[in-house]
């Protein structure tokens, strides 16, 4: 399963629209609850810089969520440095990209 963390750093006039587009992501993705998607999204101390970390099976199911495109249309205007993705090798983890049971 790949891991992907994806950093970049909004203009400070904008972290609030970027913070709604985000919460809309989540908001979409806890009514459709997709399959095999580990996600979270953080904010740095700069209050400026984000940082998303994803696990997914083989397709990513961000694909179809309707507001995470929405997210994307954007976010070069949005952005003080762009988005740069890494794709990350676990060494180690605890609980980190566990799916919880329920």
């Amino acid at each position: 399963m790949p891991k992907v963390m994806v950093q970049y750093r909004v203009h400070h006039d904008r972290v609030a629209e970027n913070e709604e587009l985000v919460r809309a992501v989540y908001a979409e993705l806890a009514a459709s609850s997709p399959e095999g998607l580990r996600y979270a999204t953080f904010k740095l101390p700069d209050g400026v810089t984000f940082v998303h970390v994803a696990e997914h099976d083989v397709e990513n199911p961000l694909r179809t969520v309707a507001a995470f495109r929405t997210f994307q249309e954007g976010i070069n205007d949005r952005c003080d440095e762009p988005p740069l993705a890494t794709e990350l090798e676990e060494v180690g983890s605890y609980r980190f990209f566990e799916t919880p049971q329920g």
